[in-house]
């Protein structure tokens, strides 16, 4: 349990440095917000987390969400998005499934309904193609309540929508006229 421990706690600082902070270890992403992997490896362990590049690799191969991907010459790597710094992730325009989902919890639902979602501090606003993986984004900050995107609708209204290669859409912004929840709408 240790080494899991250790694992999950490396992918949480791998994820601060690479979607948010990569000064607090003396990187810069580059506009693609790929960053070296040995450049990675030397500023984790000189700030204190030592990983060498099998455990690395372990922590991408089996991240759950398949945070991180490394280029392909294996040389640089970057968080798949979710990013807070502004990157270019070189994403095209899809064209998304008719409905998509949002997990969140109860106690956002009054602000969604009057600005509908929206990117926060990151980039964009994550969505998902099934009800199970929302449901898990949802848990993580309590009990989670999943609302129903017509994503078909939004797209034909010329809103953009991406999907990362990590499968997980994005939008720049949802508003509340597109959301439901229970299969009924949640704006008034």
């Amino acid at each position: 349990m240790a080494d899991r421990d250790r694992m999950v706690r490396a992918s949480r600082r791998l994820s601060l440095v690479l979607r948010h902070r990569p000064d607090s270890v003396g990187l810069e992403l580059d506009e693609h917000g790929w960053v070296a992997v040995d450049d990675l490896l030397t500023r984790l362990a000189a700030h204190g987390l030592r990983l060498d590049r099998a455990e690395l690799e372990r922590i991408v191969a089996t991240s759950d969400k398949q945070r991180f991907a490394f280029d392909q010459t294996g040389e640089r790597i970057r968080a798949n998005q979710g990013h807070s710094v502004v990157v270019d992730l070189g994403l095209r325009p899809s064209a998304p499934p008719p409905l998509l989902f949002h997990g969140t919890v109860a106690r956002f639902l009054p602000a969604i309904a009057r600005e509908g979602l929206n990117p926060g501090s990151r980039q964009h606003v994550h969505l998902s193609a099934d009800v199970a993986t929302a449901e898990r984004v949802g848990r993580r900050r309590g009990l989670p309540v999943v609302l129903g995107v017509d994503s078909g609708t939004m797209s034909a209204d010329a809103a953009e929508f991406f999907l990362s290669v990590n499968g997980v859409w994005l939008t720049g912004h949802v508003p509340a006229r597109y959301l439901t929840l229970d299969g009924r709408p949640l704006s008034a």
